[in-house]
């Protein structure tokens, strides 16, 4: 768990950026090299409270909005809904893909939040091909890829949980590794404390990883619930982000079948808080149509769920802003 905060991430070197080119692809190595990188051992905070305390029932949305290539619409978007708090994953921050922009600050203060961003991902490329039509440079400023929390009030204390670090898509002795978009990192959470009227709570975004098995997938959620504990000890949670649930598997394994739900369940949480109907759809970064699944989840525990829904991710202009739909709870303490 790491609880070093900064106001900002300091860029990668070019001797480190050539160290991880030339670095062969194994676990052990990739564990180096993220203790190595600053930016990997820290969250960065920014933005701006309207609040001092959260109310008794608040709204919640949680949303992977795919790089994030429209900050100003989504946040748009989301303003209706009148968030106290928004579970963000796949944000940019100094990527070529998204106008080297750091779009976690940007939304934070189209909407009046404070912010908590972790790298999930430096990334070294420039992305797939889709993701390279939006290109404005032919190179990352920075190369940050991550999640964040952003609040209507100011942070108690915030930390970022690695779930892996393996190098699932670095390490080719046991992961994923792709030569096509080389990255160092792994899927991790970012968790903070945040006061309310009725007492501290914690909120937590997560990404779990997309191409692995359920059991990988389990373990990760295990390892969280296990970080939350330690971070949060007796404090209502709520997680949310992309759980990546039935993704990559074979057509006739249901999300259903995942074992993290049973064994959140046995731990005090509460998947209800989760409206039913898909979280997918095509983008366009991910222009398929028959990719339709359920992958986006709440699971609160000493929180009640009020009201939920799932808020189509197609803007007021009919552009996707996301290949994922967001997810929304209003919850009492």
């Amino acid at each position: 768990m790491i609880t070093r905060t900064l106001d900002c991430l300091p860029a990668v070197t070019a001797d480190t950026r050539a160290r991880i080119l030339a670095s062969p692809r194994t676990a052990d190595a990739h564990r180096d090299l993220l203790d190595a990188v600053p930016a990997m051992n820290a969250v960065q905070t920014g933005g701006r409270a309207r609040a001092t305390t959260l109310p008794a029932q608040l709204s919640v949305a949680a949303w992977n909005v795919e790089r994030c290539l429209f900050p100003e619409a989504t946040a748009d978007h989301l303003a209706p809904l009148a968030p106290d708090v928004v579970l963000l994953s796949e944000v940019d921050h100094g990527m070529a893909r998204t106008g080297q922009r750091h779009t976690t600050q940007a939304m934070a203060d189209r909407l009046g939040m404070t912010y908590g961003f972790g790298v999930e991902f430096f990334e070294l490329d420039l992305g797939g091909p889709t993701e390279r039509s939006f290109c404005t440079d032919d190179h990352n400023a920075l190369g940050w890829h991550g999640n964040a929390v952003l609040s209507s009030v100011p942070f108690e204390r915030v930390a970022l949980i690695r779930l892996d670090d393996h190098g699932h898509w670095f390490a080719a002795d046991t992961g994923a590794a792709d030569p096509q978009q080389p990255r160092l990192g792994g899927r991790m959470a970012i968790a903070a404390v945040l006061p309310c009227v009725s007492g501290p709570i914690c909120v937590v975004s997560t990404h779990l990883e997309s191409n692995a098995s359920a059991p990988h997938r389990q373990e990760q959620f295990t390892r969280l619930m296990d970080a939350v504990d330690r971070f949060a000890p007796g404090l209502p949670v709520l997680i949310g982000g992309d759980l990546n649930t039935g993704n990559h598997l074979p057509p006739d394994f249901n999300w259903r079948r995942e074992g993290l739900f049973a064994d959140a369940k046995a731990r005090g949480y509460d998947w209800s808080f989760t409206a039913d109907g898909m979280t997918t759809r095509p983008s366009l970064i991910t222009p398929h149509p028959e990719r339709v699944m359920k992958l986006d989840w709440f699971a609160g525990r000493d929180m009640r769920c009020d009201d939920r829904r799932v808020l189509s991710s197609i803007g007021a202009d009919g552009t996707p802003l996301s290949d994922h739909d967001c997810v929304w709870c209003r919850v009492s303490v």
